[in-house]
Order: C-alpha cells, then sequence, then structure tokens
C-alpha cells in the first residue's frame, strides 16, 4: 500500500459534474447469455421502487418506504405494492398465432441482439432487443425510471419498429398481486415450529438460483388489498385506491400517451382480482416507429394524496412530456453524484462503489424520518430496520450526502416513546429500542422464534445513541441536537445506567445476559463491544447536556467509569466477552474485536493493543468453514487500517469485491455468497465506510474531521478521492 498518492478527502467549494455517462463505472450491462444468472436489480428513488426484469415490459413487484402489512400473528411485512411496469405487446391477434411478449421464453431465436443497460450515472434501464414472432419481427426499446426530481412520478417507455404492417394489440396494467401462500404466524411461533411448518409445506430454506433467497418462505411480501379502481378509455388512464393489510392506504394513478397520429381501432379496460388495464389495438407500419409511454404517479398516507391527486400528477407528466420528465430526473441523479468516491487504478471495485452508492441512494430519502431496511425496499429481513441502519448505512451517508443520513438519525427520535415503552414494560428507565424495528411505527418486530435477540442483544441502544451524536458533530446542528438528538442520547445513557449492574466486590459495573454481537453467543456477560459502545453513549450524554444546557446525570459519569471492558492482561489485548466464557464456536463472525474500530465507536486504545487485538481477531476468522459474510468483511479491513496493515486492509477489501456476494448483471450485493439475501444495504454501507473512512483515517470528532489514522492505498491504486463531502456546511 502507498500513503502518500492518497487524495484523503477534495471539499469542492462549487458543484462539479460527475463523470460522464460514458464512464464504464457507472454502467452495467446484461446480454442474452446473462440471463440464466439474473438477479433483479432495483429502480428507485427512496420513495418507491420496482425491479428490474429482462424484457423491460414485465410487470415486476414493486414496493413503498415505510408500507407494512400488519397481519395478525405475522410480524410485519413489506406490502407488494400494485406492480406499475407492465406494458405488452402482441404482433397480431392471438387467434391468429401470436403470443403475448410478456408469455414467451427468452431463447436466443426469439429475442436477437438483446442488450440491457443500468445506467446508474442518470438512474436509467434501458432494454434493446429484436423480437422474433413467426414471420414477424419488431425492434423494441424500454426506458424505465423512478423520478429522483418528482418522487411521486415514474415512467416506463415502449418503442416499436416492426417489420410489417396490420394492427398490434398493446396492454398497459397495474399488477394486483394475489396473497402470498403459505402465510405464516412469525409472531407466535418458535424455531422448531418455524422449521416444521416450513418443512409441512414442502418448502426448504434453501435459495433457488439464480434469484431467490434462502429465507424466500419466510421473507415473502405482504399484501395490498385495492378498495376501488377505474379507468377511462377516452383519456387513456388508469387509478385505484388500496390499503395494506390493516395497513396505511396507498394511491396509483396512470396516463398513457400514443404515438401522435396513431389509429386506434379498439380500447377497452379490463378488471380482474389480478389485473387492472387499458388493452388497445392499434394500426403500424412496416418501417415506422412508434413510441407509447407510461406514467405513472404513487403515493401513501403521510407521503402524497390519494388516487384522484395521483391521477393529476400523471396527467400532468404526461402533459409536461417525456423529455422533460427524463431531463428533470437525470439532473437530479447527477447533483447526487457530485458527491462520489473515485478510485484510480481499480477499474473493478470503482464499478462496485458506484454500484454500492446507487442503491443506497435509491433506497434512502431525504430531510424525512424515514430509515432504510436492512435489504432497502426489498422484502428481505421483512424490511425492519436494525442496527445496521445506524451504525452500517447511517456512516456511508453522512459525509457524501448528509439529509439522507439525517432521515436515518430522525427515525430514531420519531420513534423514541416506542422505546421508552419497551424499557418501562422490563423495569429499566430510559429507552430500549427493538432488535427488529417497524420502519413505519417503530415497534418491535421480532420473530419469536427470534426473541432472544430482541430481548439481549441490546447493543442497539449504544449504537443509536452514537449516531445521533455522529450526525451533531458532522453538522454542529444545535437546534437539532435540542429537539431530536439529545432526547435520544438522554434516554439511551439512562437505560444503560439501570441495565447495568454494580459488582461491589469488584468494585466494577457489568452488563449481563447479552448476545454478543457475535449472535452465536446468545447469553454472555460483559461482551467488549456491547460495553464499550454502551460507555461511548454515556459518555456522549454527558458531552450533550453541557451543549444543550442541560444538567448531566453524575450516574452516566460514574457507571461509564467504572464499566468492565473485558482485557487480558497477560497477552495485552481485549477479549471478546468475560473470561469466563469460552471463545471456541466456529460461528459467522469469528470475533466481534475488529468492531471496536468501527469508525462511529474508535474506541481508543494504544496502537500496541491494536495491534494485538487485531492478530487475535483475525486467527479464528481465517481458521472458519463458515462463508464470507459480506457484513464482517468492511470492519476486518478497517480494523487492519488502525492496526497500520496496510497489505490485509488492502487484502480484506478486495475479498468483499471477490467473495461472489455481488450478484449479476447488476452488483446487487447479498449477505453471503450462497444465500442470496439480496439487496443487502447493510454490507453496501460496510464497503462504503472502508473507503471514506477506513483508507483515508479520517475520523468525525468533537474538535472536527480528523485524521486519526495515516492513510493507505491497496497496492495497485494511483489515488482515491472523497468528493464533495460536507463537514459542518
Amino acid at each position: 500500500m502507498k500513503s502518500s498518492r492518497l487524495i484523503a478527502a477534495w471539499l469542492a467549494l462549487m458543484a462539479t459534474p460527475a463523470c460522464a455517462a460514458s464512464d464504464p463505472s457507472f454502467l452495467l450491462t446484461a446480454n442474452l447469455k446473462d440471463l440464466n444468472a439474473y438477479f433483479p436489480g432495483q429502480i428507485a428513488n427512496g420513495y418507491f421502487s420496482t425491479m428490474t426484469a429482462p424484457r423491460g415490459t414485465e410487470g415486476n413487484l414493486a414496493y413503498m418506504v415505510a408500507f407494512m402489512d400488519y397481519a395478525k400473528n405475522d410480524v410485519s411485512r413489506p406490502a407488494a405494492i400494485p406492480g406499475w411496469t407492465e406494458i405488452d405487446y402482441s404482433t397480431g391477434p392471438s387467434h391468429a398465432g401470436q403470443f403475448w411478449l410478456n408469455q414467451v421464453d427468452m431463447d436466443p431465436t426469439r429475442f436477437q441482439n438483446y442488450r440491457q443497460t443500468l445506467d446508474m450515472y442518470n438512474g436509467v434501464l434501458t432494454t434493446r432487443y429484436r423480437y422474433i414472432d413467426g414471420r414477424k419481427s419488431t425492434d423494441i426499446n424500454v426506458q424505465t425510471l423512478v423520478s429522483q426530481a418528482s418522487p411521486h412520478l415514474a415512467v416506463n417507455q415502449l418503442t416499436i419498429t416492426p417489420d410489417f404492417d396490420g394492427d398490434v394489440d398493446v396492454s398497459f396494467a397495474l399488477n394486483l398481486w394475489a396473497p402470498h401462500q403459505p402465510r405464516f404466524p412469525l409472531a407466535t411461533l418458535d424455531g422448531p415450529q418455524m422449521q416444521e411448518a416450513v418443512a409441512a409445506n414442502n418448502l426448504k430454506l434453501q435459495p433457488i438460483p439464480p434469484a431467490t433467497p434462502d429465507r424466500a418462505p419466510l421473507w415473502y411480501h405482504g399484501d395490498t388489498h385495492v378498495l376501488a379502481s377505474d379507468g377511462d378509455t377516452g383519456a387513456f388512464t388508469l387509478w385505484l385506491d388500496g390499503r395494506a393489510e390493516q395497513g396505511a392506504g396507498m394511491a396509483e394513478a396512470v396516463a398513457v400517451a400514443l404515438p401522435q397520429g396513431m389509429r386506434v381501432s379498439d380500447v377497452k379496460l379490463y378488471k380482474d382480482d389480478y389485473r387492472l388495464a387499458l388493452n388497445l389495438r392499434v394500426e403500424v407500419h412496416k418501417g415506422q416507429t412508434y413510441t407509447f409511454t407510461k406514467y405513472v404517479a404513487a403515493s401513501r398516507e403521510n407521503w402524497g394524496g390519494d388516487a384522484k391527486q395521483d391521477l393529476a400528477l400523471a396527467t400532468a407528466a404526461r402533459k409536461a412530456g417525456f423529455d422533460h420528465l427524463l431531463a428533470e430526473h437525470e439532473n437530479a441523479w447527477h447533483t447526487l453524484w457530485q458527491s462520489d468516491i473515485v478510485i484510480d487504478g481499480d477499474a473493478k471495485a470503482q464499478q462496485i462503489v458506484h454500484s454500492d452508492l446507487y442503491y443506497l441512494l435509491s433506497n434512502s430519502t431525504p430531510d424525512t424520518a424515514w430509515p432504510i431496511g436492512a435489504c432497502g425496499m426489498t422484502p428481505g429481513y421483512t424490511g425492519h430496520v436494525f442496527w445496521d441502519s445506524d451504525s452500517w448505512v447511517f456512516p456511508a451517508l453522512l459525509l457524501l450526502h448528509p439529509e439522507r443520513a439525517k432521515s436515518l438519525a430522525m427515525f430514531r427520535a420519531s420513534t423514541l416513546q416506542q422505546a421508552e415503552q419497551r424499557a418501562r414494560e422490563r423495569g429499566w428507565r430510559g429507552a430500549m429500542y427493538p432488535w427488529e424495528a417497524d420502519p413505519d411505527n417503530g415497534s418491535s418486530q421480532t420473530p419469536h422464534f427470534a426473541w432472544v435477540l430482541d430481548e439481549r442483544e441490546i447493543h442497539v441502544n449504544a449504537d443509536i445513541a452514537i449516531a445521533q451524536w455522529q450526525y451533531y458533530l458532522a453538522t454542529h446542528d444545535r437546534d437539532w441536537l435540542v429537539h431530536h438528538g439529545w432526547p435520544v442520547i438522554r434516554a439511551v445513557a439512562d437505560f444503560w445506567a439501570s441495565r447495568a449492574t454494580y459488582v461491589a466486590a469488584k468494585q466494577r459495573y457489568e452488563i449481563l445476559h447479552v448476545t454478543s454481537v457475535d449472535e452465536d453467543y446468545s447469553d454472555v456477560p460483559n461482551d467488549t463491544f456491547t460495553n464499550a459502545s454502551a460507555r461511548k453513549a454515556l459518555e456522549i450524554a454527558s458531552a450533550a447536556a453541557s451543549i444543550v444546557g442541560e444538567k448531566a446525570d453524575p450516574r452516566w459519569a460514574d457507571v461509564a467509569k467504572q464499566l468492565y471492558i473485558p482485557f487480558s492482561a497477560q497477552d495485552g489485548h481485549y477479549l471478546d466477552f468475560d473470561e469466563s466464557v469460552a471463545h471456541d464456536i466456529d460461528s459467522w463472525g469469528g470475533s466481534s474485536l475488529p468492531m471496536l474500530s468501527y469508525p462511529s465507536l474508535d474506541m481508543p486504545m494504544s496502537a500496541d493493543v491494536r495491534q494485538r487485538d487485531y492478530r487475535y481477531a483475525i486467527a479464528p476468522i481465517e481458521q472458519s468453514h463458515r462463508d464470507p459474510n459480506s457484513m464482517g468483511l468492511t470492519p476486518l479491513s478497517i480494523a487492519a487500517s488502525t492496526a497500520g496493515d496496510s497489505a490485509d486492509a488492502g487484502d480484506w477489501f478486495q475479498r468483499n469485491i471477490t467473495a461472489h456476494v455481488l450478484k449479476p448483471p447488476f452488483n446487487v450485493r447479498t449477505e453471503t455468497a450462497t444465500n442470496n439475501t439480496g439487496y443487502f444495504a447493510t454490507a453496501s454501507g460496510g464497503m462504503l465506510q472502508n473507503l471514506v473512512y477506513g483508507f483515508s483515517g479520517l475520523r468525525i470528532e468533537e474538535q472536527g474531521l480528523v485524521q486519526a489514522y495515516p492513510a493507505m492505498l491497496p497496492a495497485d491504486w494511483k489515488a482515491l478521492t472523497l468528493k464533495r463531502i460536507s463537514f459542518r456546511g
């Protein structure tokens, strides 16, 4: 590694354009040969989404921010909203032997010159091919986007050039998904019962290649019930109002734009339990090009209005035209890309960094109180919010897009009352945030079979307070701290002061009966990461109190000062947890000690101890037989960086690229190489932290953005630029 050639940070005073759209690091492409391993990507703007599909015209599953289903006896889960992407096409009447495009198998004899490109710089999916239907062929081009400039809007545009004269059928639909079966009562099933229920339904908790997650039998989508729907064949519009199962209301509307002067011989409104559509028969001529544009507007309770208002938005977008919508959308993406991470010397790493940033930006909202689930707007981990939001994703966004990081912090502030109620129910003071939080209301939604995590993996409370403090340190927004951050920090400190136990014989405080961050250890005393994080949360509370003009509880400082952090005096390094517990499980984490160097915690210690910690921690990891976990690789690289081991820091980073956790063709990051749990926002946030804080050595401290550790680069890199970062304005 080299340190002299690192550009630690470039603070641009004026907006500068990002790389040109032709920059290959922003382009992800699929050809026909890639379809056997096709893992769907995502097109989204933080508020609503759709998945990609090979033809570009399919009806795909779609989701909306924090829009949850609350079925009886189940945990909450993302309700799939009516799919809005479908535009189907037939070269002639079905009785003449032609087929609908979306029902035809994609083989090389029928789909020629195929290419699908996700342009992350512009936020547009483009799909091109020549479609062969018997003796007729049609050149097809599809463009799909969800607007970054007008968050309620999306568009799917189909352009056809037939090699024949005649009538063709075109269908514009909203897909109304059937309730998922079987549905399991995850709020009541224990572990063995859950396994039995899966087996009894002839299912397995294993992934089916290329794109089915291993926990798909449990992580299915929730239901949206359509309450009212209709369309207008004269105005070429559709609309519907719906509601998630026992949840919030939503709406969608469609306005279709036809090619100018096109002759329409028939138009019908089609409605049944699964589809709301406008079906058109139109006349086409050989060699002429026809463009059909489907403008979509969507909303939910607390974000927008009803179907009537969405219809007005969709028809207004149609009036303004596709070029106008596209230009505003692309400009919004270009503005986002002004903040970037630029690598000189590793094209593959650069493309992966851009895809990780693309997915985080696609799943985050600016200046709201909506969080990011562990798998974004997908059913992964049932859409729930973990410490991942505070310790993995939040820091990755904080310097590049603080307005989006703020939303994650605000989610915790807005759900403080629920956390305080949980603490009271258990006899603790302050606030006890849930392990798995509902993204809309903050309630605990941990499946019953994982209840132990909800009760004992309590480091989440310290993670939340630390993130609140990091936001203040990065912005110096005292007004925000007074009204939002301080109440959370104070309540978390009260929780730790009451949760810690004073052991008089040892003259110290201990935290007992916790699940370690290395979750295979489910009931241990004095988990080191938990105790170190709790100590920092208590220290933060005292510091925050002086800033907001409040009196600090003296017990905070007392507990923090005397809180036990397990350490081996004989070997000169920290332990994973209390020495009374054997550290002998071949666990997925191997050791949680690298987390002590994680940027937001960064526990103070001498350089010698830090190096011994790192060597002690990696021994069981290197000997483990468990699959590489994309979440666990980042702390290892950062810990190596802080220990001054530049070679290992680069090796762990490269392993995060080569561990087969990026699924083709759109770099969808999964949790492990085999479980298909994607898109895994947690690991994307960690990967970006590896660059923003790991190689750079930067830390956010009270005194400013400091160079806490020597900067370093992987051996083949020439430079790393953190471009247009934002710190205290």
